[in-house]
């Protein structure tokens, strides 16, 4: 990435990238929310069951292209490939951080 992100979004999307699945929920924090797909996980027990999930279904590759803060939220759209009908596309990433600096809320879109 060329632009600036939080640390802890370049760790999430390089996990991602890796399908790491460990690395990616160690970025969340114990209670975080994330909402994809009309669905919402709380908690890492349910991230990791959501990316597990989402991962062998979409196997997907996602590389931000920009970022904004607006508010309490980071924004990153990233162009996003994979196993699913248009790709590659473009989605936006709304992530909310911690007090301790990790992920408390993901909403993709």
């Amino acid at each position: 990435m060329s632009f600036a992100v939080p640390e802890i979004l370049r760790r999430y999307f390089d996990a991602q990238n890796a399908h790491d699945i460990d690395a990616l929920v160690d970025c969340f924090a114990p209670d975080a929310t994330v909402r994809d797909e009309g669905h919402t996980h709380v908690g890492t027990e349910a991230v990791r069951a959501w990316k597990q999930a989402a991962s062998a279904k979409y196997r997907i590759h996602a590389t931000p292209i920009e970022s904004r803060v607006d508010g309490d939220r980071t924004i990153v759209v990233a162009s996003v490939a994979g196993n699913f009908k248009g790709s590659p596309a473009n989605l936006t990433y709304r992530f909310g951080l911690s007090h301790d600096g990790r992920i408390s809320a993901l909403e993709v879109g």
